[in-house]
């Protein structure tokens, strides 16, 4: 069954239950609709003292006296609680049971024992405690020796706005009254928990980061800064280092102004929407950057500025175009969490006012910057540079700050080389290009491959969906110490499934009670109909009875004894037009004997059961509040990731027409599937499940790949003439630089997340982290080795010649004082 059935089951399943909605099985019973407080009251070891059980019950009454004052009346516990069929506050049965044992030891009554996981009270009823006791340790026949956890919860109602103010500020109160009873008892360590402190650990990340952001902004500017500088003061571009970064903090501060002032709710995860951001936007400047070095410097500003625009831009609109589409469909109704569907909104918002900020900002930036530049003005102070010859009379310091090269002084034929003399361009063209198509070299960098897919493929085979709230919440908070407890200490049993039969059966054949009955084998259950089989065992009677005196035994002798009374609830009776009495609907409890680690085979026992509730001969349903989100969950992780990988690749097949070869989507298509299945591989080695954050870096990972790898790629698929080799090195020189300088500032600026106390930000550090390193490693060993002796082949590329028709065509050029070119002779030969 798809996940997305399982929804609908989901659905179906509170339907039914409301629609039997009655004075037996009703919504309070059900607990669709509540809110709960836990506390965890854990020790060494409980072994249920009397000072401990004094306090206890201390501790319970003053959670049950909190007042909370409104106008004219003062609310308490039994104002705002679920309440029972006799309109008493449901509580926990170990409540109950503890209150038998005080008074047996009150009484000096030595033949009351606690059992475990269900303890029959004193009036004959079965109660489980599995999921209130933790850390049991026990004697012969399950009694309970001691225990190192008691779990207490308290449900609250959730039917109007002024119940729900008022539960809101009882469960504050709550949270107060437990700190004042851990500081008076410093012995027991006790985990307060309210429906409202996941909603508040959440955003806790936010403020916990603000100076982790502060430092990576320092940090990001820094690297920008000296990215696009060098040696020559003149064609040094410090500036425009910092207004790149100028222009995509004026994107995000946009997006995020607008989805304020249109009602948008904040949350944690737009901590990554500046990250999404740093790697296209930065990528897009350095490359219009790159593509200045690449003009000539006699040419006129607007003319360099249209050759900027007319290589650089193209690339840029395409790959933004794909992160519009990817973030829209994420943005779109058919992604089910709200979160990550305002985050995609965000994400979508900052690309495109990002997108028209570099058309416009950054571009009069690089104008404003290339005029001082072909004025011979410094690139930081903007004043006029020296003559070398004036340069000569002034201090080391002084000629040091404005050393620059003057056209002039540039040797014919050595015009194209006036921007080597930074770090990076340098590096790339003198070294690494040789060095990484080097014969020698290539055959560890495809070992090295093979290594990283074998790793990646050990992962990938291990990779498990998160379901952990801990995974999205600060360390330090109410969440992460409740669910570190819970796991210790209360992972032995699974929750309590609803098993309900929602249409009339003959319970009293013997093989529908064989089927009831290995339905809901290998479960502790705690049911009605197995109860009353044994009954009916103990008074020697057979429990294949006629259908009368099964069901007048049942209303008359089982449910009126005091030891069952308490599962009248859990049966519906229907009179017919005969007066003839039936059950039309009843209801099971479940619970599965499990352990932390093997939650993975709970999870296939329960979707088991649910596909056998649709193919069996007995209609019955399971259904636990958890299912809702497990469910829901579920299915969000896979759908904006489907959705994203459609959308890519429907732009990868649109783009086919418009592209010059088809070769480039289908180098782009294996590159993105590679650093994909690479990404998830590693981070599953990582410790990091597939959870809501990660398939955002996934689906960011799409794009972000094809923002640096495209423009390589293109550029080797269309060359010709030259060897592939030739063409990979030219690849890198070109496109290499801007790749290798946003990949610069997006790494130190990813690295103060790493401190970040969250485990939000930690998740969302190693998946970025991963997609960025994998990425370089593909743009920068990978690619350049494959692509040396893969297709496309250059020798099939090389143009014919025809020896009938070879012209070459001589210009000479005279360049007048307005810097207007005109062709002065024409000498074809």
């Amino acid at each position: 069954m798809e996940k997305t059935s399982d929804n609908v089951l989901v659905s179906i399943t509170v339907a039914v239950l409301k629609h039997h909605d009655c004075k037996h099985i009703g919504e309070e019973r059900v607990y669709l609709v509540y809110t709960s407080t836990s506390l965890f009251i854990i020790e060494g070891n409980l072994g249920y003292g009397r000072v401990l059980l004094s306090g206890l019950f201390l501790l319970h009454t003053a959670v049950t006296k909190i007042q909370v004052p409104r106008p004219g009346f003062n609310y308490t516990f039994a104002h705002i609680c679920v309440l029972n069929n006799d309109k008493t506050c449901i509580v926990d049965d170990i409540v109950h049971v503890l209150e038998e044992l005080k008074n047996a030891r009150a009484t000096n009554r030595t033949n009351f024992a606690i059992t475990y996981p269900i303890t029959h009270l004193k009036d004959g009823r079965a109660v489980y405690n599995g999921h209130q006791l933790g850390g049991v340790t026990v004697h012969s026949k399950d009694r309970v020796k001691s225990a190192e956890a008691i779990q207490l919860t308290y449900y609250l109602q959730s039917i109007n706005s002024l119940n729900d103010m008022v539960a809101e500020r009882w469960e504050s109160s709550f949270c107060d009254t437990v700190k004042l009873f851990q500081k008076s008892n410093s012995k027991v360590k006790i985990y307060p928990y309210t429906s409202s402190s996941l909603r508040e650990d959440f955003q806790k990340t936010s403020r916990v980061s603000e100076r982790y952001l502060v430092t990576s902004l320092i940090l990001v500017v820094t690297m920008a800064i000296l990215c696009c500088s060098m040696q020559d003061c003149v064609r040094s571009k410090p500036w425009l280092g910092l207004l790149g970064l100028v222009t995509i903090s004026l994107a995000t501060l946009t997006a995020a102004g607008i989805i304020n002032l249109t009602g948008g709710k904040y949350n944690s995860t737009f901590l990554g929407v500046p990250f999404v951001m740093l790697g296209h936007g930065l990528y897009g400047t350095f490359e219009m950057l790159s593509s200045w070095r690449k003009t000539r410097e006699d040419q006129h500003v607007k003319e360099r500025t249209a050759e900027v625009y007319a290589d650089s831009m193209l690339s840029f609109s395409l790959t933004t175009a794909m992160y519009l589409v990817t973030f829209g469909i994420g943005a779109s109704p058919f992604t089910n969490i709200e979160a990550a569907r305002i985050f995609c909104c965000n994400s979508c918002i900052a690309i495109l006012f990002n997108y028209l900020y570099v058309l416009s900002f950054y571009g009069s930036s690089l104008v404003f910057t290339g005029y001082i530049e072909n004025n011979y003005q410094h690139s930081i102070f903007c004043r006029k540079v020296p003559k070398p010859e004036v340069l000569q009379e002034k201090p080391a310091w002084y000629r040091f700050l404005l050393t620059a090269r003057f056209s002039e002084d540039t040797a014919e034929g050595e015009e194209a080389n006036t921007y080597e003399s930074h770090l990076l361009v340098c590096f790339l063209k003198r070294y690494y290009c040789d060095w990484i198509t080097n014969t020698y070299v290539k055959p560890f960098v495809v070992l090295f491959y093979l290594i990283y897919i074998s790793f990646a493929l050990m992962g990938y085979l291990q990779v498990s969906e998160g379901s952990d709230l801990s995974n999205i919440v600060a360390t330090a908070t109410q969440t992460i110490e409740y669910t570190t407890a819970q796991q210790k200490y209360f992972s032995n049993y699974s929750p309590v499934i609803g098993f309900y039969i929602y249409e009339s059966i003959e319970y009293w054949n013997s093989s529908v009670q064989e089927d009831v009955l290995e339905y809901t084998k290998g479960f502790v259950r705690i049911s009605w109909f197995e109860s009353y089989l044994n009954y009916l065992r103990k008074l020697n009677i057979s429990t294949d009875l006629p259908k009368k005196n099964f069901t007048d035994m049942l209303r008359y002798s089982f449910l009126k004894a005091p030891q069952f009374s308490h599962f009248q609830e859990d049966i519906i009776f229907s009179k017919k037009y005969n007066d003839e009495v039936d059950v039309v609907a009843s209801r099971m409890y479940l619970v599965a004997k499990t352990m932390e680690t093997n939650r993975e085979e709970l999870y296939d026992l329960l979707e088991t059961l649910r596909r056998l509730s649709v193919t069996s001969k007995v209609k019955f349903i399971v259904f636990n509040p958890s299912f809702v989100y497990m469910d829901r969950y579920a299915s969000s992780l896979g759908a904006p990731l489907h959705n994203s990988c459609i959308s890519a690749l429907f732009l990868l097949f649109f783009s086919a027409f418009l592209v010059a070869d088809s070769m480039i989507n289908v180098w782009i298509t294996l590159t993105v599937v590679s650093v994909e299945f690479g990404v998830i591989g590693f981070m599953t080695l990582w410790k990091v499940e597939l959870d809501c954050i990660s398939v955002l870096c996934l689906i960011y990972g799409i794009n972000y790949t094809i923002d640096n790898c495209a423009p390589l790629l293109s550029t080797f698929v269309l060359g010709k003439e030259f060897t592939r080799t030739k063409w990979v090195k030219n690849a890198l020189e070109v496109h290499g630089v801007a790749i290798l300088q946003s990949y610069l500032c997006y790494i130190v600026g990813l690295f103060p997340l790493a401190a970040v106390p969250s485990n939000l930000t930690c998740t969302l550090f190693r998946c970025l982290f991963l997609i960025a390193f994998v990425t370089f490693f593909h743009c920068f060993a990978i690619l350049p080795v494959i692509l040396t002796f893969l297709p496309p082949s250059k020798k099939k590329r090389k143009e014919k010649k025809n020896p009938e028709n070879r012209e070459e065509i001589e210009c000479v050029e005279m360049v007048d004082i307005d810097s207007t070119r005109v062709v002065d002779q024409i000498t074809t030969v």
